[in-house]
């Protein structure tokens, strides 16, 4: 997934998730100088991630 995939399936805009991923918050690997997310790793992280934590 790319970056804008991944804002429209978590339904944030692109600006917050650059900062959650730049922080480590969110899984995802460069390449080169784009992000790259898989599907199966986001879904898991977002059945361990707390429930109370706020998308910035």
């Amino acid at each position: 997934m790319t970056i804008t995939d991944l804002a429209e399936y978590l339904q944030v805009s692109k600006s917050s998730l650059y900062k959650l991923v730049q922080s480590g918050r969110v899984p995802g690997q460069k390449v080169g100088k784009h992000w790259r997310f898989h599907k199966d790793t986001i879904d898991a992280w977002l059945k361990q991630a707390p429930k109370n934590e706020n998308a910035e």
